[in-house]
């Protein structure tokens, strides 16, 4: 089966479980409400049944539990949608992608980072507060994920933001590499060297 129609089965996999989602969960909201207005008026002497004999399952605990599930399948069918679109938007032959990582950051605090491949911006990001906790917790940011034909490239990135002493600090740094058929991860890397008491930018080439 091809990307094209396994997309296509996916998509329609996923309408059908919606589809079905829709009226269950409009059904059994509008069910107690109606069983209510319906239901007669209750004898005093039946009020003395003991309440074990009320507690039999109700069908609108039952459907709620059905759409649940149902909601359940959705969301881990969107998963899998969001898989094959960009297995079939970036195939591995041409896929390349930039991360960006943050080592402790105390001799930088970084403002935005803006990424150039063969001279033309793929990826401009200005940063906030929550992001930058996020990195400095060892999280690692996609920038930018596309299509690079094979062959001879180069990419620069240009970090801004405030260096040593809170001034303003810009700087940018030049990686030159070959894209074969495999794809390419390349990892921006900022760190803090004690030696130089400056902030380091570091670029790594990941297959």
């Amino acid at each position: 089966m091809t990307f094209p129609q396994a997309l296509r089965k996916a998509l329609a996999a996923a309408g059908c479980l919606l589809a079905l989602a829709a009226p269950l969960t409009s059904w059994s909201q509008a069910t107690a409400p109606e069983a209510a207005a319906s239901a007669p008026a209750v004898d005093p002497a039946a009020a003395a049944v003991p309440a074990t004999a009320a507690s039999a399952p109700s069908d609108p605990v039952a459907l709620d539990a059905r759409v649940e599930s149902l909601k359940s399948d959705v969301i881990q069918l969107n998963r899998d949608l969001l898989l094959l679109e960009e297995e079939l938007l970036f195939p591995a032959s041409t896929q390349v992608a930039v991360f960006v990582s943050s080592d402790v950051g105390d001799l930088f605090l970084l403002d935005s980072v803006q990424v150039l491949l063969d001279g033309k911006e793929v990826g401009n990001h200005l940063y906030t507060e929550r992001e930058l906790v996020a990195l400095r917790r060892g999280g690692v940011q996609r920038l930018y994920l596309g299509n690079l034909r094979s062959g001879e490239h180069t990419l620069v990135a240009i970090f801004v933001g405030k260096g040593p002493h809170e001034r303003d600090y810009r700087r940018g740094t030049t990686l030159k590499f070959e894209k074969g058929s495999e794809p390419k991860y390349v990892e921006l890397q900022i760190k803090d060297s004690a030696r130089t008491l400056q902030p380091v930018f570091d670029v790594k080439v990941w297959q």
